[in-house]
């Protein structure tokens, strides 16, 4: 079952594994909210879409890697963001929720 809202998500990273239903896009981030950057970058960098590319650009933002993290906010038509990584991720997950 697909979380209803952001909270909803939040509460999900209790779980083991993220619902195996979901789409590739939120497990993806659940897997770096949980903090598996691997698992999320291995799921991301095969998604070849505007939200595949920005989820790959978050995880490089927040790897620290600005110029990787550049490139990839460009492929996903999207500016370089100025807000916190929770700002983000949150954002991230209400896109691809609605």
């Amino acid at each position: 079952m697909l979380p209803k809202d952001y909270n909803s998500f939040i509460h999900s990273l209790e779980a083991p594994e993220p619902d195996a239903i979901w789409p590739e896009a939120l497990r993806a981030v659940w897997y770096e909210a949980k903090g598996n950057w691997i698992a999320a970058h291995d799921i991301a960098q095969e998604m070849h879409s505007p939200i595949g590319s920005w989820i790959h650009a978050y995880l490089h933002r927040k790897e620290g890697d600005k110029w990787n993290a550049g490139y990839w906010y460009g492929r996903a038509n999207r500016e370089y963001p100025e807000n916190s990584y929770e700002e983000e991720l949150e954002e991230l997950v209400n896109y691809i929720l609605r």
